[in-house]
């Protein structure tokens, strides 16, 4: 398996950590994405996708709490993803995650795997 790059950053409620592994980016947020975190998660997917990868798969396995402000930082990555020929595929979101997405709709326009595996899989 190629692993590129690690990364992370940190503030307080949420610690950000990016690899690449293959053609995906894999950025893993932990704790809470809100409106006083969501540049730490932003950053990364933004440097990936100016890198030219594409393909980003966010492991939310450990993301405890996201507001629209941090559902907007991944809307907006899906789009430049796409633009690219790409994709933001979601992973392992715990059930008060899901819920913002379910409530919302945006649940549709993302490509969401039941764990990281799976979304590395496909």
């Amino acid at each position: 398996m190629d692993r590129g790059t690690v990364g992370s950053a940190n503030r307080g409620r949420l610690q950000v950590e990016s690899r690449t592994e293959g053609l995906s980016e894999i950025v893993t947020p932990a704790g809470e994405l809100d409106y006083h975190t969501a540049d730490l998660l932003s950053e990364p997917l933004a440097a990936a996708l100016d890198a030219g990868r594409t393909r980003l798969v966010v492991d939310c396995s450990q993301l405890e709490f996201c507001d629209s402000t941090g559902l907007n930082v991944l809307l907006g990555a899906r789009l430049r993803a796409e633009a690219g020929g790409g994709g933001v595929h979601l992973a392992g979101m715990l059930p008060v995650v899901a819920r913002v997405f379910e409530i919302t709709g945006a649940e549709a326009v993302f490509t969401i795997h039941d764990s990281l595996a799976d979304a590395l899989d496909e």
